[in-house]
């Protein structure tokens, strides 16, 4: 049975039981300095312009701030009333992009509102450190399931705030517009409906199944994703304005992957790279001077939950297709987040840690 998501607890016990990490071959030039430890369920975090890091738990429903130079740390704000089933709870953190002049932090979260559960993109106003009030500026009811539910946000190049949100474990959500469940949607700073936003609606692309990470790439604004597959396909993905990528009620696993789950509706785009036997790709960021030498600078880098895996893809000169790709860095705890932060620097989280990572021909260990 492959390792997912969908079981937080064994997840969290499985890293719990491992007292190190023991990097493969293949990874002997990356190591990871551990800069927070101490955490539950570190499943988002971002950066500030000092350099400090704002990361939320899932199920304890907190946002927390750190200064990693200095250790000092507090309690930001605690989400009310978070629903942390399965895959449900505080999954995503994003902060104005003029911040601190506005000082607004957002947060994906599904939450208990008035009997009904509900994912929620909240705006939250940031005073002397804490924050102060909130406003929900997406709302739409949560998957009974407690599966598939997506929850990373990020503001792009344009300002704009885009999130993610999984088909709630119903392929038909994934292909029908009327429904945000099933697509990366794309909003203002004010949770409005841009402009220019293909469908009239919140909606950016559709056709999509279960995701836990996207980036854009710094030399193009092109957004790519990972995307969680069944058991047979999992995708990146370079998305598109207005792009159906392609999973439905037709998905089947019985035909040629990747064929088999990107049929429904009209024009459906194939992944630009599909993994089988499936890997569960989550966080994905791109290095640009990132510190992990001149082979790495300009690649796009995405974690593997299945396999323990830090992949490294190499991108065609118009980079609009992967040509090469392959592990730069192993370890058997649950790769979370990845994310640049400060100089370009690449870091990733666990459940119960954020580690920066560093490029260490000499040392063939996690530094602790």
């Amino acid at each position: 049975m492959r390792r997912r998501l969908t079981c937080p607890v064994a997840c969290a016990l499985f890293v719990v039981c491992l007292l190190g990490l023991l990097p493969s071959a293949a990874s002997a030039r990356i190591v990871a300095r551990r800069v927070v430890g101490g955490l539950e369920q570190a499943v988002a975090f971002t950066f500030d312009h000092r350099g400090r890091i704002w990361y939320v738990q899932k199920a304890a429903g907190d946002i927390h701030v750190v200064d990693p130079e200095t250790g000092r740390g507090w309690r930001f704000f605690d989400v009310p009333n978070v629903s942390s089933d399965g895959e449900q709870g505080l999954l995503g953190i994003a902060l104005h992009p003029a911040f601190p002049q506005e000082p607004f932090v957002y947060v994906f979260a599904t939450r208990s509102v008035e009997g009904r559960l509900v994912d929620q993109i909240l705006r939250i106003r940031s005073e002397r450190g804490h924050g102060h009030g909130f406003r929900a500026i997406y709302s739409s009811r949560a998957g009974s399931g407690h599966i598939h539910s997506g929850g990373r946000i990020l503001f792009g190049p344009d300002g704009m705030l885009y999130a993610v949100v999984g088909d709630a474990s119903a392929s038909s959500n994934a292909q029908d517009l009327s429904t945000t469940r099933g697509k990366i949607l794309r909003m203002t700073p004010l949770g409005d409906v841009p402009d220019d936003n293909p469908f009239g609606s919140r909606v950016f692309a559709y056709g999509i199944r279960n995701s836990f990470g996207f980036a854009f790439d710094p030399r193009t604004d092109r957004m790519w994703e990972t995307e969680n597959g069944p058991e047979c396909t999992d995708e990146l993905n370079r998305i598109r304005a207005g792009g159906n990528f392609g999973w439905g009620p037709s998905q089947s696993c019985s035909g040629t992957a990747p064929q088999g789950t990107n049929q429904d509706g009209d024009d459906p785009i194939l992944p630009a790279y599909w993994y089988t036997p499936t890997i569960a790709p989550t966080g994905i960021a791109f290095c640009e001077r990132c510190g992990l030498g001149p082979r790495s600078d300009g690649t796009m880098l995405f974690a593997a939950l299945n396999t323990g895996d830090l992949r490294r893809v190499e991108l065609s000169d118009d980079r609009l297709r992967p040509i090469g790709q392959g592990v730069i860095f192993h370890s058997p705890k649950l790769l979370l987040s990845l994310e640049p932060g400060p100089g370009g620097r690449l870091y990733v989280s666990t459940f119960t840690a954020i580690f920066r990572l560093e490029r260490a021909p000499s040392v063939h260990r996690w530094r602790r």
